[in-house]
C-alpha cells in the first residue's frame, strides 16, 4: 500500500467483458498507487495490459479472464478489489 494517502477499506465492484476484466479500486489514490497494481498484475500475469487510473478507481485488465488470480496479486499489492461482479 502506498504511503502518500491513508487508504480506505471500501471494496469496488468488477465487471468483465470479452478478454478483459474491470474493477473498481477505492483504495488506489495516486499514480503510485496505481503504478504498483498495474507492475503487480502485469509481472505475475505475463502477457496481459493493465490500465489504472486513481482518479476514476478503474483497472481494466485485458488478457486475462480470472478475477480469482487477479484479486490475488491486488490484495498482495496492498488494496482492495471485490470479487461481486456487476454487469
Amino acid at each position: 500500500m502506498c504511503s502518500c494517502q491513508q487508504h480506505s477499506g471500501t471494496a469496488a465492484k468488477a465487471t468483465t467483458s470479452e478478454g478483459a476484466i474491470s474493477f473498481r479500486v477505492e483504495d488506489m489514490t495516486c499514480g503510485h498507487c496505481a503504478g504498483t497494481i498495474k507492475k503487480a498484475i502485469e509481472d505475475q500475469l505475463p502477457g496481459t495490459a493493465v490500465t489504472a487510473d486513481p482518479a476514476s478507481k478503474l483497472v481494466s485488465v485485458v488478457g486475462a479472464a480470472d478475477f480469482s488470480a487477479i484479486k490475488s496479486i491486488v490484495t498482495g499489492a496492498g488494496y482492495t478489489p471485490s470479487l461481486d461482479r456487476v454487469g
